[in-house]
Formats: C-alpha cells, sequence, structure tokens
C-alpha cells in the first residue's frame, strides 16, 4: 500500500515537473519575444534611442547570429551541421535567405512609422498570409470553411485599422509586406526543405541562413543607409545597447528552439497570442501609445479567428496521428495473423511427420 501510494506521488511528481518545464519554456520565450520587440522599437524609434536605421540593425543582428551559430556548431560542436550539397544550398536555402532579409528588413522599418500595438494587430494577418500563399503554390487544399475564417481574422484586422489613432500608410505597407514575404518564407521552407527530408533547427537554420542574409541585405543597405550613415559623423557603435539587443535576438532563436523542441508548435502559437496581449497592454501603460476601443474590437475579432483557425488545425493534426495509429495497429494485427498462420502450418507438418 505504502509502495503503491510513493508510486502515484512520484508520478504526479514528475507530471508536474514536465508541466512546470512546459511553462517555464513558455514563459522565457514570451520574456525575450517580448524584450527583442520592445528593444527594436526602442532603438529604431525617433522619439526614443533615435537610430532609424533598420536595415543595419538588421545586418548586426545577422552577424551576431552567424557568428554565434558558426562556434556552436564549429568549435563547441553542440549542434550537429546538416549535410547539404552546394546545389541544395544555392536552390534551396538562398531564395529562403532572401525572403528572410526582406521580412526582417521591413518588419523593423516599421517600428518607425507604427505603434507596437498595432504592429502586433496587424500580425494576426500572417494566419490569412501562410494559407493564401499555401494554396496559390498548391501546399495548401482550398476549403471555403477556412477562407471564411481567414476572411473574418481579415475584416477583425481592418476594423482594428480603422481604430487606430495613429494610422501611417506608409509604416502599414511596409508591415503588410513583412507579413507577405514571412508567410512564403514559411511556405517555401516546407516546399524546398521539409518536402526533401531537410529539417532545420533555429541554431542549423541560422548557421547557414544568417551568412545569406547578410549578404542580400549589404546591397540595399550599400545605397540607402551607408550614405546616411557616413555623413553623421556623430555616431558612434554603442556596443552595450547593440550587443545586448543582438544578444536577445540570439536568444530568442534559442528558445523557440527549446520551445518548438519540449512542447508543440502549436504551444508556440498559443503562446504567441498571450505575448501580443501582453505587449498591447505594455504599448498602451508603458509606452503609452494610444490603444481605442474601436482597435481593441476589431484585434478581438480577428484573435477568434486566428484561435480558430488554430484549433481546427490541432483536430486535423491529431485525426492524422489516429489515422496512422490506426493502420500501424491493422498492420501490427496482419503481420501477428501471419506469424500464426505460418506456426500452425509447421504445426501440422510436425505432427504428420
Amino acid at each position: 500500500m505504502g509502495k503503491g501510494g510513493s508510486g502515484s506521488g512520484s508520478l504526479s511528481d514528475g507530471v508536474v515537473k514536465k508541466i512546470l518545464l512546459s511553462y517555464t519554456y513558455v514563459a522565457i520565450w514570451i520574456f525575450l519575444s517580448f524584450t527583442v520587440i520592445v528593444y527594436n522599437k526602442y532603438i529604431l524609434d525617433r522619439k526614443l534611442y533615435n537610430w532609424p536605421f533598420p536595415i543595419s540593425l538588421t545586418m548586426i543582428h545577422m552577424s551576431f547570429c552567424a557568428t554565434l551559430a558558426f562556434l556552436l556548431v564549429n568549435v563547441f560542436k553542440l549542434v550537429e551541421p546538416v549535410t547539404m550539397s552546394r546545389e541544395l544550398y544555392l536552390s534551396s536555402v538562398v531564395p529562403i535567405g532572401a525572403l528572410y532579409s526582406i521580412s526582417l528588413w521591413l518588419s523593423n522599418s516599421a517600428y518607425i512609422y507604427l505603434s507596437v500595438s498595432f504592429i502586433q494587430m496587424l500580425k494576426a494577418l500572417m494566419p490569412v498570409a501562410v494559407y493564401s500563399i499555401g494554396v496559390l503554390l498548391k501546399k495548401e487544399n482550398f476549403k471555403t470553411d477556412t477562407m471564411v475564417n481567414m476572411l473574418s481574422i481579415s475584416f477583425g484586422v481592418a476594423i482594428a485599422a480603422y481604430g487606430e489613432a495613429k494610422f501611417d500608410t506608409w509604416g502599414v505597407i511596409l508591415q503588410l509586406g513583412a507579413v507577405a514575404f514571412e508567410a512564403t518564407r514559411l511556405v517555401m521552407i516546407q516546399i524546398l526543405l521539409t518536402s526533401k527530408g531537410i529539417q532545420l533547427n533555429p541554431i542549423t537554420s541560422l548557421y547557414y541562413v544568417a551568412p545569406c542574409c547578410l549578404a542580400f541585405l549589404f546591397v540595399p543597405w550599400i545605397f540607402v543607409e551607408y550614405p546616411v550613415l557616413k555623413e553623421t559623423s556623430s555616431f558612434h557603435f554603442d556596443f552595450v545597447i547593440f550587443g545586448t539587443n543582438s544578444l536577445c535576438a540570439f536568444a530568442l532563436n534559442l528558445a523557440v528552439f527549446l520551445l518548438v523542441g519540449k512542447t508543440s508548435a502549436l504551444t508556440m502559437n498559443v503562446a504567441g497570442v498571450v505575448k501580443d496581449w501582453l505587449l498591447i497592454a505594455f504599448s498602451w501603460s508603458v509606452i503609452k501609445d494610444t490603444v481605442t476601443p474601436v482597435n481593441l474590437f476589431g484585434y478581438g475579432l480577428a484573435f477568434l479567428g486566428v484561435g480558430y483557425y488554430n484549433h481546427a488545425k490541432l483536430q486535423a493534426l491529431k485525426a492524422k496521428e489516429a489515422q496512422k495509429k490506426a493502420s500501424q495497429a491493422d498492420e501490427e494485427a496482419g503481420r501477428l495473423l501471419e506469424q500464426r498462420d505460418g506456426d500452425g502450418m509447421r504445426e501440422k507438418r510436425d505432427s504428420q511427420a
């Protein structure tokens, strides 16, 4: 009796430990994601740190992340590199790097023109963009009910935009462009890498993609930001600000690796929703951004649509898993039946002999 009690106690302890660990990973990811967004806003905003050079900031991040990823893979050997030919790198990783660099450039540029809260509301369009591009590139099947849900998300974001107190057309174009390029990158990862059996975790992803991003960003940087930076002779590189900012960006990639590896992509989606609401609250209460009731109503509609989309995806995933288990069970039953028939035939032959 005593043994049974201690056994069940240790089991519940194990479960509690696992749940606490999952919540810890979620909390770390939310904190880092939150920090990177607010930190980037602080650096780029003209009213705050006043360094409005989004390409330069993205290049600093990519240089730092590429260096650390190189050390983790080649020097400390904490992460295994992926076997990749030159042809595969050029045909698969380079296009993904190009899309990622444009997405980061545009999204960081949006911080100069829009509030943190409004950017988070516009990011709710990500499932709409991923689904639409997936349908266009024949990676997703067109379903009327899913498209209706996507339209409801878009309608919610449109209401939020209508209620935005500091609406800036150029900022909205930049953020929507960032969403479109990021959604295309996510679909292209499925087409160019996952379909070929190549799985990149955030560290190996940075190892291969960050140098590529750096090369792509160098071209617009030379023409757009370098001439302005050259004229701004008063600028000195603040190692504390840019060093800690880059470290947070790299830590965020590590947190994504831990969160998806130890929990699931769906947990990350749910955590993302919590993070968005926290950012909106922070933006309103601390940064003193104006958040209107129309903003919140529109984002609430979009939030319900995104929640329903995640729920539908989870149900589809569960159904797929159940189907897979059922077919495995059928195969196993078939094998056992064959084995039993074989044993029966052998016994029959032995008795005749």
